[in-house]
């Protein structure tokens, strides 16, 4: 497959048809001398110039994908949903392939409330599950609290857990109150809190583990049960 390029020679913007990468004869010097960089293409944002080791070739990215040097999903290039052309063109054009509108791209795995989503490169559609409790969310292309999406999902079938309306004064969830807290039974990493009266799973992360009487996330060997397991 060919894409139409735009090639700096000697400071003077041509057209021609190319490859995806193509060496830039007499063109100014890289900034660089060694290493990799890439730089916006002035008029395109479907192109970009690449400098390895002082070498400069244009490239195109690939079909989905766009570049304004601030993401990269692929060869340096962003989804084109999340890339910020400006005034730069970009060409839009799909190939679409089963399961995927472009050959790079995130899209939903059903209409309904789903945990899962497809993600495509080279037009090949690879399923991906979103982390416990979360929910692929169309607007974002990516997984989000189920109670963000009340229209299509029940964040209590989801997280597998009602929240209370009331909770014992003196406990530990009732300190995080009107935002009480609770822990997941055999799960030292996550606790469940519940915003609206909606459960949401939250993660300690940062190598923390969950304190049960405390509600909180602490260093795991502050956490004597988690702190054994974790050391089988």
């Amino acid at each position: 497959m060919v894409a139409r390029v735009i090639v700096v020679l000697c400071g003077i913007f041509t057209s021609g048809v190319v490859g995806t990468s193509v060496l830039v004869q007499d063109a100014p010097e890289c900034p660089e001398p060694l290493g990799t960089q890439a730089y916006v293409h002035p008029e395109s944002c479907n192109h970009f110039f690449l400098c390895t080791n002082g070498t400069l070739t244009v490239e195109t990215c690939e079909n989905g994908l766009l570049f304004d040097g601030k993401g990269a999903v692929h060869n340096h290039c962003n989804y084109n949903w999340a890339a910020h052309c400006g005034d730069r063109k970009a060409d839009l054009t799909p190939i679409s392939s089963p399961g995927c509108e472009y050959q790079f791209g995130i899209y939903p795995d059903s209409h309904e409330c789903s945990t899962n989503y497809i993600k495509c490169a080279y037009g090949e559609p690879h399923p991906q599950s979103c982390e416990p409790g979360l929910v692929y969310d169309e607007r974002i292309h990516g997984c989000n609290w189920a109670d963000l999406l009340l229209e299509t999902c029940n964040p209590e079938a989801v997280v597998g857990f009602k929240c209370p309306t009331k909770v014992p004064s003196g406990s530990p969830a009732a300190r995080f109150w009107p935002y009480p807290r609770f822990a997941v039974p055999g799960d030292c990493h996550r606790l469940i809190t519940c915003v609206n009266g909606h459960p949401r799973i939250i993660a300690c992360g940062e190598g923390k583990v969950v304190d049960e009487k405390t509600l909180t996330c602490e260093e795991p060997e502050n956490v004597p049960q988690c702190y054994n397991s974790l050391r089988k």
